[in-house]
């Protein structure tokens, strides 16, 4: 098969496509051949090595020192099952899925456990693409809002970096939710944050919203274009700063805020769930939500994928697989033996896989990665 490889750290340029075997199979796992994989902001920092701050050092240590320890990147995907372990009971041949992985989605297939937590039916009548874009900023945007914030019916919601990739989601879902939204982004994807469903938006390269008199009852900090200081007057008596962005001081702040009865500021990381994947299909299968992708690119130009999803796109940048014809696709039902699966397990990316006693740890560290919180601030986009 055919899959993108990243063997080192770098720009765009880095990624090229080779030809990996076709994993097989487990008892327990399910072969996906990948329809759909977007370029997020987790993978391009991933491709290019960037740990900043206190996470540089960990980071490489974790994920490889001059490269990525897992060539073959990619997080989120939608695809079709094409085979199935003996012991597989909730997934059949045709199925169409969608879901998260740690790696190994920037491949024409992709094997996975069928109880994997972050995987889930695709509803009828959704494209393999629009699928594929909701774990990414869908899971970010609903447990920030929902479990950290508990937004609620009228309350007053600002979204820093509204048109970004969790942006677009955290705009609909606190819709969703009633809350009166008010979204920060440049001037340019002001259109598009209002077409998304908000009541208000803000151009942040001619206003500040924290001199502009309004109290809001939550400010979600997508872009770590504010601090809980600089944002607190601008909050409700009993108001709730959330980042995606960990550091000192942010632990700080929550620590000393949690003992008042004032504003409160909060940090936590997206991990995800089978409910809560399944939640956001329905929403997209009703229209509570709606995918924005604004590129597509085959899998033999990913490095442009890449490139462009770097450029400020209004939406995801979407990487494409044509179906494999019934020749190309050589694999079996059942267990693998001992000998080809530790052939398996140390190629580059091809299955997701059962991974040691520190998986929770290093899932967490690549999810902080993935949605961004381990990354210097920017703009709101």
């Amino acid at each position: 098969m055919k899959a993108a490889f990243t063997p080192r750290y770098g720009p765009s340029s880095v990624i090229e496509t080779r030809s990996i075997p076709t994993p097989t199979v487990a008892n327990d796992e399910v072969l996906v051949q990948i329809r759909a994989t977007p370029v997020t902001v987790g993978d391009r920092r991933m491709r290019a090595g960037d740990f900043p701050g206190i996470s540089a050092l960990p980071g490489r240590l974790m994920m490889g020192i001059f490269g990525p320890r897992h060539a073959v990147l990619g997080t989120m995907f939608a695809g079709r099952v094409v085979d199935v372990g003996r012991a597989v009971t909730e997934y059949s041949i045709g199925d169409d899925v969608f879901g998260s992985v740690l790696h190994g989605a920037y491949a024409e297939y992709l094997a996975v456990p069928a109880d994997a937590p972050m995987m889930a039916k695709i509803p009828v009548g959704i494209g393999y693409d629009e699928a594929a874009d909701v774990p990414y900023g869908g899971v970010t945007a609903l447990q920030f809002l929902r479990d950290l914030g508990e937004v609620g019916e009228g309350d007053k919601v600002l979204i820093l970096g509204a048109s970004g990739g969790v942006g677009r989601y955290a705009v609909q879902l606190a819709k969703h939710m009633g809350a009166e939204v008010t979204g920060v982004a440049s001037r340019r994807n002001l259109p598009l944050v209002l077409e998304l469903g908000a009541d208000h938006v803000i151009d942040y390269t001619t206003e500040d919203f924290t001199r502009n008199g309004e109290k809001y009852d939550v400010i979600f900090d997508i872009a770590g274009a504010t601090t809980f200081a600089k944002s607190r007057a601008s909050l409700t008596d009993h108001g709730r700063y959330l980042t995606l962005f960990i550091s000192l001081r942010v632990l700080g702040e929550m620590a000393v805020t949690s003992f008042s009865s004032g504003p409160q500021a909060k940090f936590g990381i997206a991990m995800g769930s089978r409910e809560m994947l399944i939640e956001l299909r329905d929403y997209l299968a009703t229209g509570v939500i709606r995918p924005l992708v604004a590129q597509r690119f085959p899998l033999e130009r990913i490095a442009d994928a890449h490139a462009a999803a770097e450029s400020g796109l209004q939406g995801a940048v979407m990487v494409t697989m044509d179906p494999a014809t019934p020749d190309q696709l050589q694999s079996s039902s059942g267990p693998m033996p001992d000998r080809a699966r530790e052939a398996w397990a140390s190629a580059p990316g091809v299955r997701t896989g059962r991974v040691p006693w520190y998986s929770a740890f290093l899932s967490m560290f690549r999810r902080s990665v993935a949605t961004g919180f381990l990354r210097t601030s920017q703009a709101p986009s």
